[in-house]
């Protein structure tokens, strides 16, 4: 049985279809690196200008903390306010949230580049709306709307009193005498906590692109999330006026370079897009709300919308489509983005299907490339030649007009494979050299890499084992993905081992009513939160029976962070292989039912 959404609107021959694939590999050809994901580096020391924080002056002194809390949260986005928030509703007082940042916001503190926005309608993405009676004011919020909001929700919580900011955690350590966790930062920090609750988030560390001699440019460098206005002039909003009579290069076209680059094109001299791949940009048609456009005074009626369209985009049924936005309309061709579409009957016939209707969804937007792009050339040059699962959707009204404009230049360097270097005057691509003055990285972050999985945050649990060391011998194992056997009391938030959506605010609130329910299970009864070994073979047997055959569609990909820059997604227990409405029941049901098998 196919879903509503893949319909196609005029389906293509299988002349055509065949076109197609052919289309697709070859271009798909001309953009593989034989280095892969290598291509990328992050922020560490090497490029030390990447990991300084604008946002903040001086970071004020303070003494280092020796002392006792119940509950340490890592990483001030919405996952720990969400968690802490919960938390404090479950009548935790002592919660402490650290976070590398000088405020709260994750994320959305980092990135406050000119034209930054959420693509998830503002309505349905910032959570507890119901619980702080805020309405957006735009159907897509803008960057600084939504981090007031992160900020409204942990005043509301109260949980500045105990927050520590520019400050990284370097340890976490069980201490079995105790039965607390010693947590380290580099502000000299040794404080103890009775649980952890790890929201490092899967956008937390920025991807720098390795291009031979980018440390020898001698223009300003910066990365998207550490935008330098001190340099640029102007706000999110725009009026760079400190760009004028600047050269600005941009290297990334996804959906941080969707949105700077018209207001970079605004307001420079002169903008050179160096594109590798184009993105899908599909219409965004931002608007101004009011609380009657989305029944704002029911009660309850932020779940209820946001609940609506994770159903959507999840494959479940629904009735009415609330949201009504790119992301509903195309919501079938997401099957290939995460596990969450469960389909029955022939698959041969569904496959057949679902190209069908992706090649006519990509030939829409093809063709809105030529209607918007005046140049035939430039025109031909953003097209994008993949399937619409093979890279994140974006949304935008102000890109391709931007590419009109006499100060905009399109620089494809798919058939070097990327940049071919920098040089101290400019970029240099097939032998040509562009002289500019700025490069912008809108490179975007290592989508997944939290500190705690990729090591920069060491996690010793009983008998000093190391987190990561454990799991390279027996595998990750965990029980929904939250708790580990060995590691008691830790808590981990994110997209490991369990559900996922394209509005991970919504799976985030979610995961923060599990942690506060355990925490409060474990305060309740005295015991520790820790899973058998027995639990996590049991959730491990449920990732892998219900594990969904989708490497073979990420190998045909174009390459990017979906399959590993071309090297492909393999098949195997990574997440929930069902929808997340289906987890979040699951969850539910769990904490009525079974809880007390983690409590021990």
């Amino acid at each position: 049985m196919t879903s509503p959404h893949l319909t196609p609107p005029q389906a293509p021959t299988p002349d055509e279809l065949a076109a197609l694939r052919q289309r697709y590999h070859r271009e798909r050809e001309r953009r593989v690196r034989p280095d892969g994901p290598r291509q990328y580096l992050g922020a560490d020391a090497e490029f030390g200008f990447y990991a300084a924080d604008p946002y903040v002056g001086e970071v004020p002194r303070r003494e280092p903390r020796r002392d006792t809390v119940d509950v340490a949260v890592v990483g001030g986005g919405f996952g720990g306010i969400l968690a802490g928030a919960r938390l404090r509703r479950q009548g935790v007082e002592r919660i402490r949230v650290i976070d590398r940042g000088g405020d709260f916001g994750g994320t959305w503190y980092w990135n406050r580049y000119p034209g930054v926005h959420c693509d998830i309608e503002s309505h349905v993405y910032l959570p507890m709306l119901d619980e702080t009676g805020y309405v957006p004011r735009w159907k897509y919020a803008p960057g600084e709307e939504i981090r007031r909001h992160a900020i409204r929700i942990a005043e509301r919580a109260g949980l500045y009193a105990d927050a520590l900011f520019s400050t990284s955690v370097t340890a976490l350590t069980w201490e079995e005498s105790s039965r607390t966790w010693r947590v380290d930062t580099d502000r000299g920090d040794a404080f103890r906590a009775t649980y952890v609750v790890t929201a490092t988030g899967t956008m937390a560390e920025p991807k720098l692109p390795g291009i031979p001699g980018i440390k020898d440019f001698e223009g300003r460098t910066f990365h998207t999330s550490r935008w330098d206005y001190g340099y640029t002039g102007g706000t999110p909003e725009g009026g760079l006026t400190g760009l004028a009579d600047k050269r600005v290069g941009v290297v990334g076209t996804g959906a941080t370079g969707v949105q700077v680059i018209p207001v970079l094109a605004r307001d420079a001299r002169h903008v050179y897009v160096f594109q590798r791949t184009p993105s899908t940009v599909d219409v965004r048609a931002n608007r101004r709300t009011t609380a009657a456009d989305v029944a704002a005074g029911r009660e309850g009626w932020a779940r209820e919308r946001r609940e609506n369209f994770l159903r959507i985009v999840s494959g479940e049924p629904f009735g009415e489509d609330l949201v009504a936005d790119g992301w509903t309309s195309s919501a079938g061709l997401l099957e290939k983005l995460v596990p969450s579409f469960r389909r029955s009957g022939d698959r041969a016939s569904f496959e057949s299907a679902y190209e069908a209707a992706d090649a006519a969804k990509m030939n829409e937007i093809r063709a809105r490339v030529e209607r918007h792009v005046t140049d035939p050339a430039t025109a031909e040059t953003l097209k994008p030649w993949y399937r619409y699962a093979c890279k994140r959707p974006t949304f935008s009204d102000t890109y391709y007009p931007a590419f009109n404009r006499s100060n905009v230049t399109l620089v494809d360097t798919a058939d070097s494979h990327g940049i071919e270097r920098v040089t101290a005057n400019g970029v240099v691509v097939g032998g040509t050299e562009y002289e500019v003055d700025c490069l912008v990285l809108a490179t975007g972050f290592s989508v997944g890499v939290s500190g705690v999985h990729s090591g920069t945050l060491p996690v010793h649990g009983r008998d000093g084992v190391r987190l990561l060391d454990a799991w390279a011998r027996h595998g990750i194992r965990t029980l929904h993905g939250f708790t580990c056997n060995g590691f008691p009391n830790l808590i981990q938030l994110g997209s490991l081992q369990n559900a996922s959506s394209v509005n991970f605010t919504h799976v985030l609130d979610e995961q923060a009513v599990h942690a506060a329910a355990l925490v409060a299970a474990a305060e309740a009864k005295g015991a520790l939160l820790e899973p058998s070994r027995e639990a996590e073979d049991a959730w491990l047997a449920v990732l892998t029976q219900g594990s969904p055959d989708h490497e073979w569609f990420h190998a045909g990909c174009t390459p990017g962070y979906y399959n590993r820059e071309g090297r492909g997604r393999p098949n195997g227990p990574g997440g929930y292989p069902h929808s997340a409405c289906a987890f979040h029941e699951l969850l539910r049901h769990w904490r009525e039912e079974s809880l007390d098998e983690v409590l021990t």
